[in-house]
């Protein structure tokens, strides 16, 4: 058998990263195809409808809800501030009148005579999308969004949290082996993504953010310190949406593992230039990978090579890493691919690869054990 389809992780020196960047709701696009961009700007904007926030009028002023036409002062659709009357019974003696008023700013939506119920809608929420990458937008796809496209160094890694982020790139560390810890980091790290080596501890963590450290790239992280670091365990959702004043972006697995040395030198070579990171990770179907990307300085990319190539799959001589026990968090190659199914020692029968390790050792592993290593 020449080659197998196993899923693998991009570490890639030049790459076309293409992004596309749409907003929630149909909305405004900003810029048009051509327009150069940085991480930060807006490129399109929409505004999201507003909470519903009810209110049972008829119980308040104690009238029955066929009597709501009767009591309201404002209309559907006007505009209502929290604490003014929005409805008023009136008595024949004016102390024993009674009022209903707005609990929001915002619009009075809808008037029920069946419930009772008023519906109050929040003024509309403002929300921007920004580029992510410094790049080219190279289309724009109206009232909803553009893609933008850079080439780039580009970094898969396996886990992360945190959303988009963006800063200039600092190696803290002498090596792939060193542990990051708070020591390592200082007040000049600020605005910073910076690189660890085998392992960042939570205290590591705390102090990056209270520098104002944009992001962290890491071999390799405590399971347990992410749990209490989150006060919560991630499962299997989607992560990216945590706001933890960091993004952390681990490339290699849980526990303390040390950075592939190719990765390492590659973030080491573009150290002090503007990288924009995503710890968004989902492990299941559809699965989301954290990345690091690296523009290149470029006068264009729209004549570049497209980056989305196809995988070649997997072959004899493939850079692989292991990510199931017990040679987990391991890197090889592989050195040969069996066609026959080969029985494990759970008795169930697989198809399976020998790889050979750094150190010279050689292991039987299934293919499902394994991702390659995309490299170009």
């Amino acid at each position: 058998m020449a080659h197998a389809y196993t899923p693998g992780l991009k570490v890639t020196e030049k790459l076309l990263v293409r992004k596309h960047r749409i907003l929630p709701l149909k909305g405004e696009v900003i810029v048009k195809v051509g327009d150069q961009v940085s991480p930060d700007d807006v490129v399109a904007r929409t505004h999201l409808p507003g909470n519903v926030v009810p209110l049972n009028v008829a119980n308040k002023l104690g009238i029955p809800p066929e009597d709501m036409g009767e009591v309201m002062v404002v209309k559907e659709g006007q505009p209502i501030k929290d604490g003014e009357p929005i409805a008023v019974k009136k008595a024949f003696i004016k102390w024993f009148s009674s009022t209903c008023t707005a609990t929001i700013d915002g619009t009075l939506e809808s008037i029920s005579s069946v419930t009772g119920q008023v519906l109050q809608r929040g003024h509309p929420i403002p929300v921007e999308v920004t580029a992510y990458l410094k790049g080219e937008v190279v289309d724009v796809i109206p009232d909803e969004g553009v893609v933008v496209s850079c080439q780039a160094a580009f970094i898969q890694g396996i886990f992360g949290i945190g959303g988009e982020a963006s800063g200039t790139l600092h190696i803290a560390v002498p090596d792939n082996t060193t542990v990051l810890e708070a020591n390592l980091i200082d007040e000049n790290m600020k605005d910073q993504v910076i690189v660890g080596g085998s392992l960042v501890t939570a205290d590591a963590i705390k102090k990056a953010i209270k520098v104002g450290v944009k992001g962290i790239v890491i071999g390799g992280f405590d399971d347990k310190d992410l749990r209490d670091f989150l006060g919560y365990d991630i499962g299997v959702a989607i992560t990216g949406s945590e706001e933890i004043g960091v993004t952390l972006v681990v490339t290699e697995g849980f526990g303390q593992i040390n950075m592939a040395q190719k990765t390492f030198e590659l973030l080491k070579r573009n150290q002090g230039e503007m990288v924009c990171i995503n710890g968004a990770t989902q492990i299941r179907a559809g699965v989301i990978r954290p990345e690091v990307v690296i523009p290149i300085r470029s006068e264009g990319v729209a004549a570049s090579q497209e980056g989305e190539a196809q995988m070649e799959g997997l072959a004899i001589g493939s850079p692989v890493r292991v990510i199931r026990h017990p040679y987990f968090g391991r890197l090889g190659k592989v050195t040969d691919l069996p066609a026959p199914l080969h029985k494990l020692e759970s008795e169930s029968k697989a198809r399976i690869l020998e790889v050979e390790f750094d150190n010279g050792e050689r292991a039987i592993v299934p293919r499902a054990n394994v991702e390659t290593i995309e490299s170009k």
